[in-house]
């Protein structure tokens, strides 16, 4: 076997914080070799210290045969290895070739950058591997989905040969990850190599050769994914059985407590990025809406949560029970009874530098319970973030001291999550990718908890580049397309195609794109 990686006794600690722990492995030349784990498990500390962004505290890297030490990426990159971050290395300020080609620019000193034949091979690569995008546009005015694709397209640009992908797919459609599969599987034949860090299971499955489970920074299994099993890689990843599918009783919708009337959403620049939008959620009842993202769902959030930019034109009603919600500050809002998880947590939900404590207390600062005299009332934040920590398995050691930064991508998203569901006197939840980045078993505990709100008589709207979440947990579906409705799926027809999944995956995909 020719190895392209091997890792021999690989730790990692941060402080007294072992996050890798005598990490063996090896990585066969020209295979895909997925690596699955709890958030927290030491997937993305294992793969950064091969890319050169952490020293190992103690083990050998070798790299085809040799014994490296990186002391940074570019040493990595000179090696020949390349890695798409959960979170996009971007420059907003730039554009999406400056960006692809930052730090890549083939040029000598006091030479003019070639962009222009730069975005030639770049539109070439985005036509090749499905990954549409302007190479003119500003990264700062593109949607997630938009600026993964950048990354991706950074990657291929730099043709590493170890090429390593951590959560590549998080906001790709099924089609779009079905295209990428294809990608890689083509990169693989022709001998690059691939380290994949992904929660989703079926995609190990169907896309990874060898598959190692990692578990509270150890490696607890490494097989072929021909002999893995669904159920049997997740009872290694949290050591414990999962149920895969959460269960879905039938809704009992009440009162329409949103409505949105013939919306349209006009940017600063005049691109109509909503479209005469009409939909309605009642209490007690889960509205999905299923798209490719850049079809308006950002656009859709900024109105409901009051986070349109200046100079927006936004005509039409957005109603929360009667209420227009169309031109209030995000606090306003969230005193009328509204909760909101944001699609980019790092920009509108937490500050990564303040504690785990002081991030589950944001936006619920002003409930009296939290308060004493002019402060706040410490025993009583401590009991809050202690019991909503255990409640969702968010890994944290010290809450009221620790930095949410410290804490891993899927763990911060719990945070969020934990804050938002558990808000008092909810009538409306507003959910944007709500299990991005997440575990195959925090995202059990999460569903539950949606639907336990739902269940309570909470009227939510869900958005979600992922289908199989959208279908598991919706009363009804809409597919957005262009900024409108271009077909709704009812609640006696998701309840109906829900048993048919795959099959009811591609009807929703016809329809939004």
């Amino acid at each position: 076997m020719d190895v392209a990686v091997r890792l021999n006794g690989v730790s990692k600690k941060f402080g007294s914080f072992s996050a890798n722990s005598n990490i063996s492995l090896s990585v066969e030349k020209g295979s895909i070799h997925a690596l699955v784990g709890e958030n927290g498990a030491g997937k993305s500390t294992l793969t950064k210290i091969i890319y050169g962004m952490h020293l190992p505290t103690s083990g050998d890297v070798i790299i085809a045969g040799k014994t490296v030490r990186f002391t940074s990426p570019r040493e990595a990159i000179n090696a020949g290895i390349g890695m798409v971050h959960q979170h996009f290395m971007l420059v907003p300020e730039m554009s999406v070739t400056e960006n692809i080609v930052l730090g890549n620019e083939h040029c000598g000193l006091f030479q003019h950058i070639p962009l222009k034949r730069s975005k030639a091979l770049i539109l070439k690569d985005a036509e090749a591997y499905g990954l549409a995008v302007d190479p003119d546009a500003l990264v700062a005015n593109l949607s997630i989905g938009e600026q993964q694709r950048v990354e991706i397209l950074k990657l291929l640009f730099r043709q590493a040969a170890i090429m390593i992908f951590d959560e590549p797919t998080a906001v790709l459609t099924p089609s779009e990850t079905e295209r990428l599969f294809a990608t890689l599987r083509s990169l693989r034949d022709r001998g690059k190599t691939i380290i994949l860090i992904t929660h989703k299971l079926d995609e190990v499955l169907a896309v990874a050769d060898m598959v190692s489970v990692m578990r509270k920074g150890e490696i607890v299994g490494t097989m072929p994914t021909t002999s893995a099993t669904k159920p049997e890689l997740a009872r290694m990843m949290v050591g414990r059985t999962v149920l895969l599918r959460v269960t879905n009783p039938l809704p009992s919708p009440g009162e329409t407590i949103l409505s949105i009337n013939h919306l349209t959403f006009r940017t600063p620049k005049g691109e109509e990025k909503v479209h005469d939008l009409n939909l309605n959620i009642r209490s007690g009842e889960i509205y999905g809406i299923a798209g490719v993202e850049g079809n308006g769902q950002s656009e859709l959030l900024q109105t409901l949560w009051g986070l349109a930019p200046e100079g927006t034109i936004i005509s039409g009603e957005a109603l929360l029970k009667g209420r227009t919600l169309i031109g209030k500050k995000p606090a306003d809002i969230a005193g009328m009874g509204v909760s909101h998880i944001p699609e980019n947590r790092l920009r509108h939900a937490v500050i990564a530098d303040y504690t785990v404590s002081e991030n589950l207390l944001f936006g619920r600062h002003r409930e009296r319970s939290f308060h004493q005299g002019i402060g706040f009332n410490t025993h009583t934040l401590d009991r809050y973030a202690g019991a909503v920590i255990s409640e969702y398995g968010i890994k944290c050691s010290s809450p009221a001291h620790q930095r949410l930064a410290a804490l891993s991508g899927g763990n911060q998203q719990k945070v969020v999550v934990a804050r938002e569901l558990s808000r008092p006197a909810i009538s409306l939840l507003i959910l944007a990718q709500p299990t991005r980045g997440v575990d195959i078993g925090a995202i059990e505990i999460i569903h539950k908890k949606i639907l336990e709100a739902r269940t309570s008589g909470v009227a939510i709207l869900l958005l979600s580049s992922e289908l199989e979440e959208i279908i598991a947990l919706s009363t009804r579906i809409g597919c957005l397309y262009k900024g409108s409705i271009r077909h709704e799926f009812s609640q006696e027809e998701v309840a109906f195609k829900r048993n048919s999944e795959p099959g009811f995956q591609k009807e929703i995909g016809l329809h939004i794109t």
